[in-house]
């Protein structure tokens, strides 16, 4: 008997609505069984772990960053070195400049200052700023494993090789900028040289 179909024991139970109650009751039961079976059977469901999909500590970085760094380095160190389209423009502006203040007239030497010095120490310092740049991208390439979580699979030899190419065009470009806005590699003519 159907504990949900309640008869009164005075009027006689409906052999119909009995019959269908219990077939509904049957119906209901063998649903709910096979969906605890269903659950209990999954494989997948008794493998997932929902602590793995927030882990994020066990993805290791794929070393892009320091590959690209270390090729962006050596590039700025050789553009330190050759020059850069930036410092001709600069020294360009810097002539024009000159001209423009020594039109109305002026010494040789407040001529020669003007028009090339000023222009030999803003290439120089362009310059400068390209290597200063290559060597802090190179020794970040070089430096950036030691911070940070220690990977499995150490940094490819050719990333270090390239970041420290970088580091050494840097540093060669620094000082050559450097020696080239001090006049030491070449002193500004004199005015009485250019008589």
């Amino acid at each position: 008997m159907n504990p949900r179909t309640t008869t009164s024991p005075t009027v006689p139970a409906d052999p119909e609505a009995t019959a269908a109650a219990e077939a509904s009751d049957a119906e209901e039961t063998a649903t709910e069984k096979a969906a605890t079976e269903d659950a209990s059977d999954d494989p997948d469901l008794d493998d997932l772990d929902l602590d793995d999909l927030d882990d994020d500590s066990s993805k290791e970085s794929s070393g892009l960053g320091a590959a690209a760094a270390s090729v962006v380095a050596a590039g700025l160190g050789v553009v330190a070195l050759s020059g850069s389209w930036t410092g001709k423009v600069a020294a360009e502006r810097e002539t024009l400049i000159g001209q423009i203040k020594t039109s109305g007239g002026g010494t040789a030497a407040q001529q020669i200052s003007e028009i090339y010095g000023d222009a030999w120490h803003s290439t120089a310092l362009v310059n400068g700023l390209f290597a200063l740049l290559a060597l802090l991208v190179g020794v970040f390439a070089l430096v950036r494993p030691a911070f940070g979580a220690p990977s499995a699979h150490p940094q490819p030899g050719w990333v270090r090789a390239v970041a420290t190419a970088g580091i050494v065009l840097g540093a060669l470009g620094l000082l050559l900028s450097a020696a080239m806005y001090f006049d030491l590699i070449v002193a500004l003519p004199s005015a009485t040289a250019a008589q």
